[in-house]
């Protein structure tokens, strides 16, 4: 296993102050286009902070609304990684090796629904791993989860994730020979981070998380990343993803930017605003990514 190093951590826990993502609701979105496409042109949003992106707090903490019915029954288990509750998914009757997934909440915490998007994960043959950056807080209310959110301690939070990494590759359960990441809003800004932290990643999904835009600092990343954006989006605007896809380039990684005419968090599986004809449009994208990359077909 290749390990991130010191200066490279300290570069990056410094950069992550910044990287909290805004999570909202989402419009009725359109078929993705290429990075290529010319984007929609967003409203100037209020000034924001380096928890909420470019949305002030009043403002992002208005567009969240949690879905009002339950998810399926989660098929998984509750293990712990670091020190904190997570929640392994395994498919039905396989058996180790397996390709793996570390899979990150957005800003309500590790509720059902990421459970339950986890369980697909696994139904798809991977052996997905939900983790907790919460210490075991679920927020149901915008203001419970923007105190949470803004609680997280970042250096433990990377840690969780790193061990979560670990464990897919060495656990006897999954002895993953390949691993990956996804996350929506805040959890797609630490689907990032731990591409950045962690050469042994082989791909790396982050929907509409707060992005790095140093091509010095991501150097660092070695796995393949897929992209997905609303270019309504007012926290996470077309020319923030511009300004990461311009970057990404510069730093010779490997990326797909995919880019929906749909406001931010357009595909939360926490979200009451989740749009599922788009969401799945994209999550069709994520399979074949994570597919390619992971299963090497």
């Amino acid at each position: 296993m290749r390990h991130a190093s010191p200066a490279r951590f300290v570069r990056s826990i410094a950069v992550l102050v910044t990287l909290l993502a805004a999570c909202g609701g989402g419009a009725p979105p359109e078929a993705a286009a290429p990075s290529s496409a010319t984007p929609a042109s967003a409203a100037a949003p209020a000034s924001g902070s380096p928890h909420t992106g470019l949305l002030s707090e009043e403002a992002f903490k208005a567009i969240h609304e949690l879905k009002a019915e339950r998810a399926p029954a989660p098929q998984g288990q509750e293990i712990q990684v670091e020190g904190s509750r997570a929640y392994l998914s395994l498919p039905p009757g396989a058996k180790a090796p397996l390709p793996g997934v570390v899979v990150i909440h957005e800003w309500w915490g590790l509720n059902e629904h990421i459970r339950h998007w986890t369980d697909r994960l696994a139904e798809d043959g991977y052996a997905a791993l939900a983790v907790d950056l919460y210490g075991g807080k679920v927020a149901t209310t915008p203001d419970e989860a923007m105190a949470t959110m803004k609680a997280v301690d970042n250096a433990a939070a990377l840690k969780v994730v790193r061990a979560a990494n670990h464990f897919l590759e060495t656990d006897p359960r999954t002895q993953s020979p390949r691993t990956g990441s996804i996350g929506w809003c805040f959890g797609g800004a630490w689907s990032l981070q731990l591409a950045l932290n962690e050469p042994s990643l082989d791909a790396a999904v982050l929907y509409y998380g707060h992005l790095v835009k140093d091509p010095e600092a991501l150097k660092a990343v070695r796995a393949p990343l897929l992209g997905i954006f609303g270019n309504k989006d007012q926290g996470i605007p077309p020319e923030e993803v511009d300004a990461f896809d311009k970057a990404l380039h510069e730093a010779g990684v490997e990326h797909t930017i995919l880019r929906y005419e749909a406001d931010h968090a357009f595909a939360n599986p926490s979200g009451k605003r989740y749009d599922a004809k788009s969401a799945e449009d994209a999550w069709k994208h994520v399979r074949s990514f994570l597919s390619a990359k992971l299963k090497g077909g």
